[in-house]
């Protein structure tokens, strides 16, 4: 009895080979990009590719890692009073003011980054405002919110923003702009400082604009409310 040929498999085309090398890839990038953001849980990002493109720019930096509980408690609430007065209460992006800002921008440009994704663009992805980078900012915002926690989100943003020209974190601009160390930042001093955000570069928090100062005492009312509300929780130690 003559035995059956088997019938040979097909082999797949060329668009089903592409595809599979391209998921390939996608997961070894996805699995690369999450082993970083753990990495970065317990590590103190050493560089960003702003702080690299400024240093080769001014030649030098003025830059000192400090940890959160060494710096002044009414700095972090000014800074999220500033940036983003919801922080404690959403998942990495702030639906509310996403859709104001939506509505907005039909008049006049409005952003809507929380801090979790200026902290993601400013640690992992470049400055720009393509749709690539955006979307990329939005899975690091995910995982780092679901990696790191607030408190490490906030620490690490308050050590990586821009605060001016070739000034970055909260230490290098309290020295930078009041000669003291950030753990010893005044209110008043620590609003000045919220308040030049996000546009540092022309402004100072030592030598403030009328617009700065008026900023400023915004700041500082957030700043009271946030705490008197308890909506520094999931950052503040005490």
């Amino acid at each position: 009895m003559a035995r059956k040929k088997r019938k040979s498999r097909a082999k797949p085309g060329p668009l089903r080979r592409l595809w599979r090398w391209a998921v390939k890839w996608l997961v070894r990038i996805a699995a690369f990009a999450l082993i970083w953001v753990i990495a970065y849980r317990f590590v103190n990002p050493p560089i960003t590719w702003l702080i690299l493109t400024e240093w080769v720019r001014l030649g030098d930096i003025e830059r000192d890692w400090t940890g959160i509980d060494d710096i002044s408690p009414h700095l972090a609430r000014a800074v999220v009073a500033s940036e983003d007065a919801r922080f404690c209460d959403h998942i990495g992006f702030d639906i509310e003011e996403i859709g104001k800002a939506l509505d907005s921008n039909r008049k006049r440009r409005r952003g809507a980054s929380t801090i979790t994704q200026q902290t993601a663009k400013n640690v992992f992805l470049w400055p720009g405002r393509s749709w690539t980078r955006k979307g990329l900012e939005a899975g690091f915002a995910g995982a780092i919110e679901l990696v790191w926690g607030k408190r490490r989100i906030l620490e690490v943003y308050l050590n990586v923003a821009e605060m001016g020209e070739g000034v970055f974190g909260a230490e290098a601009a309290a020295q930078h702009y009041f000669g003291i160390s950030a753990a010893d930042l005044s209110r008043v001093q620590a609003a000045r400082i919220a308040a030049i955000l996000p546009n540092p570069k022309k402004r100072s928090a030592s030598r403030p604009s009328g617009f700065v100062r008026d900023r400023a005492r915004q700041v500082m009312g957030g700043a009271e409310t946030i705490e008197a509300e308890d909506r520094d929780r999931c950052f503040s130690a005490r």
